[in-house]
């Protein structure tokens, strides 16, 4: 797997080109709460939610840079 230096590739964040899918499996009770959260608040989706955790687990576990937290507190990507 290539490494990436963040640093030099701060653009590649904000390119709506360089966005990926990959196929995830959750536990279904999980599952039907995050179904639940969507119901209750129309402008997160699925995808919205995920990237969100993807982001605050990051920052939680040390990773920081600008375009990260913009994600995790819902900058363009959440509109």
């Amino acid at each position: 797997m290539q490494e990436i230096d963040v640093d030099a590739n701060q653009k590649n964040i904000n390119d709506e080109s360089e966005k990926i899918s990959f196929p995830i499996e959750i536990n279904i009770n999980l599952q039907q709460a995050m179904n639940k959260f969507v119901e209750d608040h129309p402008n997160l989706d699925q995808y919205k939610i995920i990237q969100k955790a993807i982001a605050g687990f990051l920052i939680e576990k040390g990773f920081h840079n600008r375009e990260l937290t913009r994600v995790y507190l819902g900058g363009k990507y959440f509109k």
